[in-house]
């Protein structure tokens, strides 16, 4: 499957971090060794033959980390798009839809959604989705995924099934630690707001994907979005799900074990099916052509 974006070069931060990480590398090694001065002079008089084989374990490496393979194989062709109609509402509607369903949720930052998506993201990010911290919906993250579950069957009047009722606790369902990471970030530059202003995409960019697979290839600032966040991205969005030929989406910001085994290897699922949305877990290798991850992103570092 071709992939829906080109990816933008590295930026000249991004090389020069990576340069320091090889520096750093080198000096560490240099300090563990304790070379004497003979050996150290030697090292100097075949300066070239060890400055050679840094290019060639560099390259290799390099070549290994930027590039993957793991799981190419489960990619399939999607011709799975939105349904007409389909698009990312303001800021403030959102917001205001999010105030009604959970009262007493707070604000956002609605400033920050006033601008253009940044270069780096557009054809990568749809727009701009308010998505709350699950601390200002629920004690825990999986009470705060309970919370939203319940919010779509009453906003749909009951036409939405849970499959995992009585399966979300968390030696079910947890985050994935990316994804914990990010959301943090985002808290800290967005701080006082109960809601967060986050760049996001609902699925088109990795349609036909394993949810393993689209993890794989994030950007560096990607990261999924689990049941919470893309379950409120529903609630914003109802006419997202209409009918059974819709996108589906899988949501990889989460891990779920069904047997509570502490196998975490299956991420949760929306997906519409006989006038139903409905809300079920798979394995992170299952390969559909009708899913794709949804996925945010962070500031670039």
């Amino acid at each position: 499957m071709k992939t829906i974006t080109q990816t933008a070069a590295a930026t000249a931060g991004q090389l020069k971090q990576i340069n320091r990480f090889a520096s750093d590398a080198i000096e560490e090694v240099l300090v563990g060794l304790s070379l004497d001065n003979p050996g150290a002079q030697r090292v100097i008089e075949h300066g070239d033959e060890f400055a050679n084989a840094i290019r060639n374990a560099a390259l290799e490496s390099l070549k290994d980390l930027s590039v993957t393979d793991k799981y190419k194989d489960e990619e399939v062709k999607s011709t799975y798009v939105y349904p007409k109609g389909h698009k990312v509402k303001g800021i403030t509607e959102q917001t205001n839809i999010l105030r009604q369903l959970f009262p007493g949720v707070g604000f956002a930052n609605e400033k920050l959604a006033e601008a253009e998506l940044p270069p780096s993201l557009i054809n990568r990010a749809e727009g701009w989705f308010a998505i709350p911290k699950w601390q200002s919906v629920a004690m825990t993250y999986n009470e705060a995924v309970l919370k939203v579950l319940e919010a779509l069957k009453k906003s749909r009047k009951d036409r939405f099934y849970n499959y995992c009722d009585g399966k979300l606790g968390s030696e079910y369902l947890r985050q994935h630690k990316h994804s914990v990471g990010f959301f943090e970030r985002l808290s800290a530059e967005q701080p006082d707001h109960d809601i967060l202003v986050v760049p996001a995409q609902f699925g088109l960019r990795h349609r036909g994907r394993s949810a393993r697979r689209a993890r794989e290839v994030f950007q560096a600032n990607e990261f999924g979005l689990g049941a919470f966040a893309v379950g409120i991205m529903i609630l914003t969005h109802q006419e997202r799900f209409t009918k059974d030929e819709d996108l589906c989406v899988d949501c990889s910001g989460d891990e779920n074990a069904p047997g509570a085994d502490g196998d975490f290897s299956s991420a949760p699922l929306f997906y519409s099916r006989d006038g139903l949305l409905k809300f079920f877990t798979y394995w992170t290798s299952g390969t559909n052509d009708r899913f794709g991850t949804v996925s945010a992103f962070g500031s670039e570092q």
